[in-house]
């Protein structure tokens, strides 16, 4: 069994530690309290057995099995699933790092299901553990903290996708021809947690509603609360980075093209200048190549001023297309 950690807690205290499933379902039918029970990776067989102890849902087992889950809440009769998607982020390739949590809470236990490695359930059990007033609370605590910690743990990527963006408006005007495909990446990882934290709003609804049935004590609805406002604080800030990346994309496809067009510009601008120099050189070749041919009966071959001619001829042309050429602009 992957079993990373195990406890029974009475009135808050960590007051038992079971080595396995029935000794943890012994104690609580002893001694009453709460079981906290974490999981890592567990196999089909493993969960099967975690799920007659404590008589969960199929579906929500074989959910927890099969892993890949969008972050959701699903109450089956007094027992709730929730599935939350811890993430950090790695600025050295400026990706979000997702994992997933999968919480079983009932009226005395709480399971959770890692399949990734995070510090989330440490934190949080070591947290509680130093809290036992909040810990005598029972499950909804457990629970409600989890999500506390996992919204906390967004600030991190939040602040990171935000200075990744903000250096992205700088490169914009630099040129470099790499900024449209790191806004394409970077506007996909805030995708990616834009569907980690939007289904949370509905979560959270879900279980106030439960508050009067359940009576949930006033401290943890306050608690709930304050996790719910940072949610929609975190919300309002995803989606403008994904309105901030499609401006700069919308940017960069413009100043693109209008280097494009300086470039065209400026290659049209060497295209005119060429083509006026090779038709200067055009007139006195063609006089040349006319007077160079191989007849008999050329008048002007045997003109005394026929080669003075010919010169100021070629002079004169190339200097007449000179000048409409240079008063165009186009040398």
């Amino acid at each position: 069994m992957t079993i990373i950690d195990n406890a029974v807690y009475v009135d808050g205290i960590r007051s038992a530690e079971p080595r396995n499933l029935e000794q943890t379902f012994e104690t609580l039918t002893e001694h009453g309290g709460m079981a906290w029970i974490g999981l890592y990776r567990p196999t089909s067989a493993e969960m099967a057995a975690v799920a007659a102890e404590f008589n969960l849902h199929g579906l929500a087992v074989e959910d927890a099995i099969s892993a890949h889950q969008r972050p959701k809440l699903e109450r089956y009769d007094d027992n709730l699933f929730t599935v939350l998607r811890p993430a950090r982020y790695l600025d050295e390739t400026e990706t979000v790092e997702f994992g997933e949590l999968h919480v079983f809470t009932g009226r005395n236990f709480v399971v959770t299901v890692r399949h990734a490695e995070t510090k989330v359930v440490g934190k949080v059990r070591h947290r509680m553990e130093g809290r036992p007033d909040l810990l005598r609370h029972g499950p909804e605590a457990v629970l409600y903290a989890l999500m506390d910690q996992v919204v906390d743990d967004y600030g991190p990527v939040v602040a990171g996708l935000e200075n990744d963006i903000d250096e992205i408006e700088d490169q914009l005007f630099s040129g470099d021809p790499l900024v449209s495909r790191r806004i394409y990446e970077l506007a996909r990882e805030v995708i990616h947690f834009q569907r980690a934290i939007h289904p949370l709003p509905a979560m959270m609804q879900q279980l106030r509603r439960g508050f009067e049935k359940y009576r949930v004590d006033t401290e943890l609805q306050h608690s709930l609360r304050d996790v719910e406002d940072h949610v929609e604080r975190l919300i309002s800030r995803a989606d403008s980075f994904r309105d901030l990346l499609q401006n700069a994309l919308t940017l960069d496809g413009t100043l693109t093209a209008n280097r494009q067009n300086e470039a065209s510009a400026e290659q049209n601008e060497q295209v005119k200048k060429i083509s006026s120099w090779a038709a200067i050189f055009f007139a006195p070749t063609f006089v040349a190549g006319l007077y160079g041919m191989n007849f008999d009966h050329m008048p002007e071959l045997h003109w005394t001023l026929g080669y003075p001619m010919a010169i100021a001829l070629m002079a004169g042309t190339a200097a007449l297309m000179y000048a409409v050429f240079k008063k165009k602009g186009w040398l």
